[in-house]
């Protein structure tokens, strides 16, 4: 998924699931009936799109990187539509450092020990996949993947969020997992 072989459109496209994943985790709950992750992603694409030339990126993990701080931007600004902080500098840090946080633990959950250049780049390509994955799971299967792995809860604090029991829980992380596994493994050339 290198950005140099292939058009802006078609690369930035290859995005679209991962920065709706991360958009999905972080927009907060008292905001979810009002901004839609997909529209944030949108937004975000086109600003992409629209600065292309400013990306200076050798390889698909800064073009992530570069893509998160957009969609950081974007988020901040659709949070200023519907609240009153019109500038809060430290909101804005704690959102960026959140989607940091959760780019992080996606790629973290891929990794081993150490990585080499290469193995980190074949990780970010693995990112991506999962991200197309995560996105074709039934709704309450991918939730608390997401939850869990992305966010770091607690079986039992999904449960209370989600009203369920833990063993509710644990059976969609069990059949989540699967269905991902085998979604993975058929999308492997």
């Amino acid at each position: 998924m290198s950005p140099s072989n292939e058009t802006p459109e078609v690369v930035l496209e290859q995005y679209r699931e991962y920065l709706r994943l991360l958009a999905r985790v972080q927009i907060d709950v008292r905001l979810q009936g009002k901004l839609d992750p997909s529209d944030i992603v949108q937004e975000t694409l086109l600003k992409a799109h629209q600065a292309r030339e400013r990306f200076h990126g050798r390889n698909g993990a800064e073009m992530a990187a570069w893509l998160r701080e957009i969609l950081a931007n974007t988020l901040i600004d659709a949070v200023r539509r519907f609240t009153t902080a019109a500038r809060d500098v430290a909101m804005e840090r704690s959102l960026e450092q959140s989607l940091h946080e959760s780019a992080q633990r996606l790629e973290g959950w891929l990794a081993g020990e150490q990585a080499s250049p290469s193995e980190q780049a074949e990780r970010h390509e693995q990112t991506v996949q999962v991200a197309l994955a995560l996105a074709q799971l039934p709704d309450e299967q991918r939730q608390v993947l997401e939850l869990k792995h992305l966010e770091g809860w607690s079986v039992e604090a999904i449960g209370r969020h989600l009203g369920r029991t833990e063993a509710a829980v644990a059976g969609l992380l069990r059949r989540g997992l699967k269905r991902l596994r085998q979604l993975l493994v058929s999308e492997t050339p």
